[in-house]
């Protein structure tokens, strides 16, 4: 599909290629089927007691992960999951802006729909390098962020920064490229600091990284083995509809 205007995301401007938005049902009535199971896992949960890992419950045939994606509504707090990665945030008088310069059309499609889930308008535009930059509106409701992340011009994780699914949802939609049998995490800016907190905040998910160098294809954290990738798809749940086949990490 051909690009055109300055990719607004209304109706007259359609979202690069021809992926289709992701449909918020399904992903309401699964929170919906969360909470009641937190609220009476008898509910969902086999009468003889079942051993799960640390951080998890038992949900019919699979788990549910207390941080993963799937376990809170969407907040606008999770956008600090961009900022992880290459996303940047921009102040301008009493708001701000987040910016994120992504390289494939779905991402586009997931992004657009994970920010409208969280009130948060965004347009997108085509780049120079045949990408896409996928912008919010100025709103007063990313001046916290900024506030964390922006030390003067330059942005680093606030202390104490943590990763849950739903960042780590955003993160990956926005850079992550899966390998088999691995995954990297794309970075942003200049400043190693900047990476280690993150790389922190990853092993305190339970995702230990390698960091992968500039130059090597990073930066990047690399996220390898099979039970790290299987704790990542647990974390940031089912594959977005708009996804193509094999970009989105599977549970093992």
């Amino acid at each position: 599909m051909p690009l055109s205007g300055s990719g607004e995301t209304s109706a007259a401007q359609p979202l690069p290629m021809s992926f289709p938005l992701p449909a918020a049902a399904p992903t309401t009535a699964r929170r919906a089927r969360a909470r009641a199971v937190a609220a009476d896992p008898a509910e969902d949960t086999p009468a003889e007691e079942t051993r799960t890992p640390a951080g998890e419950t038992a949900v019919g045939d699979r788990q549910l992960v207390f941080f993963g994606a799937e376990t809170a509504e969407p907040s606008v707090a999770d956008l600090a999951g961009l900022l992880a990665g290459p996303g940047e945030v921009h102040r301008m008088g009493g708001t701000a802006r987040l910016s994120v310069v992504v390289d494939a059309g779905w991402r586009v499609h997931v992004l657009v729909a994970e920010l409208a889930q969280r009130g948060v308008r965004a347009t997108w535009t085509p780049t120079e390098d045949q990408r896409y930059a996928v912008r919010t509106a100025y709103t007063r409701a990313i001046v916290p962020l900024a506030a964390a992340w922006l030390r003067g011009p330059t942005q680093q994780p606030p202390a104490g920064f943590q990763l849950d699914g739903r960042r780590l949802r955003l993160w990956l939609a926005a850079a992550g490229v899966v390998d088999p049998p691995e995954i990297l995490l794309h970075l942003g800016g200049v400043d190693p600091g900047r990476w280690s907190v993150v790389g922190a905040a990853l092993i305190a998910a339970g995702l230990v990284g390698e960091l992968v160098e500039p130059g090597a294809g990073g930066p990047a954290y690399r996220i390898s083995g099979r039970r790290r990738v299987s704790r990542l798809a647990e974390l940031v749940g089912e594959p977005p509809p708009a996804a193509p086949p094999g970009a989105w990490p599977v549970r093992d």
